[in-house]
């Protein structure tokens, strides 16, 4: 921060009572700037601060960011050289660079953003490994073309992250006697297993880091998040965090566990009904928690985050402390020797070393369950949200159908435009991802990411897929339409309607309980695969509420997957096709698990509210009983939305949302 920022902010902040000196003060503003919460984050001390204080802090936050807008493009190849004389400097011959913080979660602080700093990838799940005299990036079927437009061929050796995993690669390419170091805070012991042995299979070692080679060569590397956490109400939660906290401790006791270490931020904020603003894409506060088995808890989070509306909504059995503490509080566990829970998938192996002397158990996140498992009150904030998210996408549609009729519109003109429409709901908190908006071949990016490098108009006879979703305070959402921009092929309506007759056949099924995601996952696919197509990513995933779009532990893929669905689950249905530089097809909407008419089974009831296009089916492939289906779901739709929109919009849904007879 600028001296003159700093005496500015330092003179507000002391008339308000609150003495900082430089240092501190610069680094409050470096930490709240490196959060992505922006402008919709409460600044801290809020309740003392006055406007002219407020106003001077929020700009020098507003400045500071600004130093981070281009932080990760254009790639620079030299960092690759940068970080191999550091490899050679802490004498490894090789270095594992996750897409991961010590968190493990899908979105990541600008600090964590290692593997994109260092790769020019920046999808949310990939791996690199860089040896002495070449290197690899794996990233699974989501990102394959992705990672073939952002990096390098001449650095990295691109590799599918499932068919071709990396401890593959390390095997056959690590040299004989070859160091591989890993930072133990970015990797999960389960991991660290599977790299050591490809390690020592190449007769090489894995060599844990104490000092992460990319944080000693990334010069403008930003500071760790300070966005201000906050009470996120029971009113939304359902229930209070004393009442969570003493679930999660039976599930301990049954364990004959004497507490857990947990370190999931969804489930932190989950646990103690708090919210944040410290990764992108989704509310939640960067901490470590430990669960006691008498209810208590240690939560180990950045004091400076806390409001005091925050701490005071904590009320007793809480302890909290400054991160630095961890070592000291897990030491003391040890030497105890307690029996401790560790999520091997999940957990940083730096923690485990941490907890030598304890017994140490394999135990999986014991808020997951629980969190998956909506209540009432998070079902009708579920319904709710997606009320007004419809309402939302609808007007969004309208609007591009008489954009289109007049002139042109692009990628990102359409996206951006969605989001101003969401931005009218005053409850609305951001987007819940970035927005997927291709256009004809970008549609075909299961993960399309628009730069200004890609940005496609929408051209008639092309389809537009835009998925997008956004955050409340009642609700999560996420939803994929695909339109046709002018008249379709008669291939993109026959493939669009088995699409269709997949995500009907999930959306109707009945199942008995005990039944997981990754049993049912054919179902959605069969009409694909009987005209010999398939689309590489999963069918369905969980889904927070006001968390992360993305929630263990139930998914529906075709992956191996035994946690059973249960009643209040949210998830989505999705399957796609892909037909490489042409077009991309997906249509997905939530659903929340429900009890079943029949006892002891269950069903999905649909959230998600928006018309299918119809100008994309094919009536002929289409049974009655989907015919059906997709009728009264458009009536659901028409019935549901009609009320919150007016006008043009109004007659939009009206006509998009008739009976397929009269399409």
């Amino acid at each position: 921060m600028v001296a003159e920022d700093s005496r500015v902010v330092a003179e507000q902040l002391k008339r308000c009572g609150i003495s900082m000196d430089e240092p501190e003060l610069d680094a409050l503003v470096r930490g709240l700037a490196a959060s992505p919460a922006g402008d919709t984050a409460p600044l801290p001390f809020e309740g003392r601060l006055d406007e002219a204080a407020r106003s001077a802090l929020a700009a020098a936050v507003a400045r500071e960011r600004e130093r981070y807008r281009d932080l990760l493009r254009p790639f620079d190849p030299a960092r690759l050289q940068r970080l191999r004389s550091e490899l050679h400097r802490q004498n490894l011959d090789g270095f594992v660079v996750p897409r991961a913080d010590e968190h493990q979660g899908e979105y990541v602080p600008l600090r964590a953003e290692r593997l994109a700093w260092i790769t020019g990838f920046t999808g949310s799940a990939g791996v690199a490994v860089i040896l002495a005299d070449k290197a690899a990036l794996f990233a699974d079927g989501r990102y394959t073309l992705q990672a073939g437009a952002q990096v390098d061929a001449r650095l990295f050796e691109l590799h599918h992250l499932v068919d071709e995993p990396a401890a593959d690669w390390i095997a056959a390419n690590l040299p004989p006697e070859g160091r591989l170091g890993y930072d133990p805070w970015h990797v999960p012991p389960s991991q660290a297993e599977r790299l050591e042995a490809a390690a020592v299979k190449a007769g090489g070692s894995l060599v844990p880091v104490s000092e992460n080679p990319i944080d000693a060569v990334w010069a403008d590397q930003p500071p760790p998040p300070l966005a201000p956490v906050v009470p996120h109400s029971d009113s939304y939660a359902g229930r209070s965090s004393a009442e969570k906290r003493q679930e999660v401790a039976a599930a301990l006791a049954a364990e004959r566990l004497d507490a857990a270490f947990v370190t999931a931020p969804e489930s932190l904020a989950w646990l103690f009904n708090l919210r944040g603003g410290d990764v992108p894409f989704a509310p939640l506060p960067l901490g470590f928690v430990l669960v006691r088995g008498d209810g208590t808890a240690d939560l180990f989070l950045d004091p400076r985050k806390m409001t005091a509306d925050a701490r005071a909504g904590l009320g007793t059995g809480v302890r909290v402390h400054d991160p630095e503490a961890l070592e000291g509080v897990l030491g003391e566990i040890g030497a105890a020797g307690l029996r401790v829970g560790v999520d091997r998938e999940g957990t940083p192996q730096r923690v485990v070393q941490m907890l030598r002397g304890a017994k140490v158990a394999w135990f999986a996140d014991p808020c997951a369950l629980p969190k998956a498992r909506k209540n009432a009150v998070e079902q009708e904030g579920i319904r709710a949200a997606h009320r007004r998210d419809g309402a939302a996408l609808c007007r969004f549609l309208a609007w591009l159908d008489r954009a289109l009729a007049e002139g042109s519109v692009t990628e990102s003109e359409a996206a951006q435009r969605l989001d101003e429409i969401r931005r009218q709901d005053p409850a609305y908190r951001g987007p819940s991802f970035p927005t997927i908006a291709g256009a004809g071949p970008n549609g075909a990016i299961v993960h399309y990411r628009g730069s200004p490098e890609t940005d496609r108009p929408l051209e008639a006879g092309n389809l537009f897929l835009v998925d997008s979703g956004g955050q409340y305070p009642d609700g999560t959402t996420d939803i994929t339409r695909t339109v046709a921009i002018g008249k379709p092929s008669d291939e993109m309506r026959a493939r669009f309607t088995l699409v269709l007759k997949g995500h009907i056949a999930l959306a109707t099924a009945q199942f008995p309980k005990g039944t997981s995601g990754s049993q049912l996952d054919s179902l959605a696919r069969r009409p694909l695969w009987e005209a010999g197509l398939d689309y590489d990513h999963g069918t369905g995933h969980g889904v927070g509420c006001f968390l992360s779009v993305h929630e263990g532990p139930a998914r529906i893929s075709k992956l191996p997957n035994r946690v059973a669905l249960e009643p209040g689950m949210l998830l989505s249905i999705e399957p796609g096709y892909y037909q490489t530089g042409a077009y991309g097809i997906r249509i997905e909407n939530l659903v929340l698990v429900q009890a079943a008419a029949i006892p002891s089974f269950l069903r999905f009831e649909t959230v998600s509210l928006a018309p299918i296009d119809l100008r994309l089916i094919e009536p002929s492939l289409l049974s009655s009983g989907e015919r059906t289906w997709l009728d009264a779901y458009h009536r659901h739709v028409r019935s549901t939305l009609a009320p919150l929109l007016a006008g043009a919009d109004l007659a939009w849904l009206e006509t998009a949302s008739r009976p397929l007879d009269g399409a």
